[in-house]
């Protein structure tokens, strides 16, 4: 059976290339999909001719150019909604068929891409292993005694079969996030509320999100860009900040990333190795790793089933297990079983707890870029699920249950594989709204630990251009405002914190200006005669860095400095007519020497 490079770079090449049409690629995608469910049991509904062909007739009178998306294959997790199709949360009897699609499916749609089948998954998303289904027990991709891990099961096999481009997803405990690293793929759980979940079954409607699984972080990236918008039909949408656009993807370097003090491998003899390796690839790009408590995460992470947020999945499924518990599997059913008896006085207790917890997290996240976990502990086999199914499922969850409670961003990347040929991976979480700053690093890793894709293929060793950035942007001062000076509470004050101590590249003339209440320096390039400039690289919520900027006199203002080590970062610089009376004090080679030794001899300074 034919194969296809379906990443998303490879298919606009082939497509423009005129080497095979979107309905050509379907109809070949379609047939494999069908040979491949009886074993893998990936789909509930795969679209049949008659379903499929409203899109791709709506590509023909279109061209490659004209849509981003156009012909690309996806298909998306049966708990959410595409007009027509039956959704069914993997219960017949809380099957429903809706009138339209999910606002999300409806984006994708619009931007070309076509829909091929509604994916198998863990009975109302309640899982993270992908056999608690009545239409089938997902197996993993490469080895038939894992399962493929859930509850986006099918979804990330449709993707790592070959059978589409991406899939949907949702993940509220760790479902994106699980059958991603079981199966070599990258799957993106981004921001609470940055992609719809209009026209999505509730797990638990606070928390819930909607994931994609990719073959690299590239493509997640590119298709997070495209569809992270806010919706007005969705009460929990949230609004993407501009620091975290298309354009907030790209090479990372000099970045602090924690890791966990107290780490879980459940007894695994090779998952210890293969996280240090991953810890050494993100070192080699340029992470300085750092040691952290993780004591209050994993306590968050118990609040998910353990506190009243059962009670929250029960708000979907309960009215079915009461009027008809047989519809229902058991394990789902003994999962939710406690849920009724939960009171508000508990809700509100643990909403408490875990605002302290978030408080402490929060902290933790403030001094880092991002954090490194693995993404599970250790594979399950099939056999243990089926001897003990809650004990083996809530294993897998160990990295993932706290990450929307607190919300979080989280990427889960590949970064290896058993001796068994099992794949492997590891998470990086952040801040909210850091979730192009943490595909990048994730695209990094991936390239330098020189993973193969699915199927096989190599990525190519070409890393973007631009620098990625994310919720805190790098600021250099080379005056007042360095560390101890009279203005460096202006910094301080708005959650700045120092990056480093270095300088300027050789280019550039400082001198003390005239007048004003506090002594400021101005810095002027000059590439013919400059000299290299002491300066400090502090980091600032890009939040504050309006109100900074209000705050900055004339002749002074916000532009690009370059660094010793070439790179440019905004910073100070001044106007060329803020120098007119001022002292050209270059030799000292920073304010604070000047302050230091120069001071009494200001209006003398040596010429440079």
């Amino acid at each position: 059976m034919d194969s296809f490079d379906l990443r998303l770079p490879a298919l606009r090449a082939a497509y423009r290339e005129g080497g095979i049409t979107p309905r050509a690629l379907i109809a070949a995608l379609r047939e494999r999909a069908a040979a491949l469910n009886a074993e893998f049991h990936l789909f509930i509904h795969l679209l049949s001719d008659a379903e499929i062909e409203p899109y791709l007739a709506a590509l023909d009178e279109r061209d490659i150019d004209s849509l981003p998306l156009y012909g690309v294959p996806f298909a998306l997790k049966d708990n959410i909604d595409l007009a027509g199709i039956p959704t069914t949360a993997a219960c017949p009897a809380f099957a429903y068929k809706p009138d339209t699609s999910a606002t999300l499916v409806a984006q994708l749609v619009e931007l070309g891409a076509v829909p091929i089948g509604k994916t198998n998954l863990d009975q109302f998303a309640t899982g993270l292993n992908g056999t608690r289904s009545p239409y089938g027990k997902c197996r993993n991709s490469v080895h038939p005694d894992y399962p493929s891990g859930g509850s986006s099961a099918g979804s990330s096999l449709a993707v790592a079969l070959g059978v589409a481009s991406f899939a949907l997803g949702t993940d509220t405990a760790g479902s994106g996030r699980v059958p991603a690293a079981l199966n070599n793929l990258v799957g993106t759980k981004g921001t609470k509320g940055l992609l719809s979940t209009a026209g999505v079954v509730p797990a638990c409607r606070t928390l819930d999100c909607v994931t994609y699984f990719t073959a690299t972080a590239s493509e997640a990236s590119e298709l997070l860009a495209l569809t992270a918008r806010h919706d007005p039909t969705d009460a929990y949408s949230r609004a993407n900040p501009q620091w975290n656009d298309a354009s907030a993807f790209g090479a990372v370097t000099r970045f602090r990333f924690g890791v966990p003090a107290q780490l879980e491998f459940a007894g695994c003899d090779e998952s210890p190795a293969l996280f240090a390796q991953a810890r050494a690839g993100l070192e080699a790009i340029g992470g300085e790793a750092v040691e952290i408590d993780f004591t209050p995460f994993l306590e968050a992470a118990r609040l998910l089933y353990e506190g009243p947020w059962v009670a929250e999945r029960y708000s979907v499924a309960g009215a079915l297990m009461e009027s008809q518990p047989d519809a229902v599997l058991p394990v789902i059913r003994d999962v939710l079983a406690k849920a009724p008896g939960a009171t508000a006085v508990d809700a509100f207790r643990a909403q408490y707890r875990l605002q302290a917890l978030k408080q402490q997290c929060d902290a933790v996240l403030a001094q880092l870029d991002c954090v490194l976990t693995p993404s599970i502990p250790r594979a399950v086999t099939l056999a243990e699920l089926e001897r003990d199914p809650v004990a083996a499922n809530s294993l897998l969850g160990h990295y993932t249950n706290f990450m929307n409670l607190l919300d979080y961003a989280a990427i889960a990347t590949p970064a290896g594989f058993m001796r068994n040929g099992l794949p492997w991976g590891v998470t990086l979480f952040g801040r909210a709204y850091t979730d192009q700053y943490l595909l990048s690093v994730a695209d990094a890793l991936h390239r330098k630990l020189a993973v193969p894709l699915t199927g096989g293929a190599q990525q190519d060793a070409v890393l973007p251009a631009r620098a990625a950035r994310h919720d805190r942007m790098k600021l250099v001062v080379c005056g007042a405002h360095l560390e101890g000076l009279a203005l460096n509470g202006q910094l301080t004050s708005r959650g700045a914190r120092l990056v480093e101590a270095t300088t300027s590249a050789p280019r550039y003339r400082l001198y003390a200006l005239a007048g004003g209440a506090t002594q400021r320096p101005g810095m002027i390039r000059d590439t013919a005669n400059g000299a290299a400039i002491n300066v400090e690289v502090w980091d600032l919520p890009s939040s504050e860095v309006g109100s900074f900027l209000a705050g900055i006199p004339a002749p002074l203002a916000l532009g690009k400095v370059e660094l010793a080590d070439g790179s440019w970062e905004t910073g100070f610089v001044c106007e060329a007519q803020g120098v007119e009376g001022a002292v050209d004090i270059t030799s000292y080679g920073g304010w604070r020497a000047w302050l230091q030794r120069g001071a009494a001899q200001a209006t003398e300074a040596p010429a440079a």
